[in-house]
């Protein structure tokens, strides 16, 4: 059985709350062995996904960010999400963004919906899931 970490950032509880409820419902659907792993903001899942990289099979990043009047926005958005993908690359394991990026809370609330098809969380465990099911095919 494949095991993933969800790691969830929770600066937003109501919005993460409900990503991780999605994004666990179809892995757990699907036979996946999750864990949940909480941390502050979207920063710190970088950190946390590198501590865990040899003990699970994938990842999921939640969260989200909302634009303010300042540059943190661009900042933090860019310097996590190559974070994510440079991670990703480097230990060849999937890792899902399921971060959401919004310019206000009322677009990040109808992005984490579970029943909005485009939930964050879905789509990101989604991902993963498809990555880790195509493997490679002898012909």
């Amino acid at each position: 059985m494949k095991k993933i970490l969800i790691v969830n950032a929770n600066y937003y509880k109501d919005i993460a709350n409900e990503l991780v409820k999605s994004s666990s419902i179809i892995l757990k659907r699907n036979k996946y062995k999750i864990s949940i792993l909480t941390v502050p903001g979207v920063f710190e899942i970088p950190v946390a996904i590198k501590k865990n990289i040899k003990k699970f099979d994938a990842f999921i990043a939640l969260g989200c960010v909302i634009k303010g009047k300042t540059p943190h926005f661009d900042l933090i958005c860019k310097s996590s999400f190559e974070a994510i993908m440079n991670l990703s690359i480097s230990s060849s394991k999937p890792i899902g963004n399921g971060i959401i990026t919004a310019f206000n809370k009322k677009q990040a609330i109808d992005r984490s919906r579970r029943t909005n098809s485009k939930n964050k969380g879905l789509e990101a465990a989604k991902a993963v899931m498809s990555i880790l099911k195509n493997g490679p095919k002898k012909i």
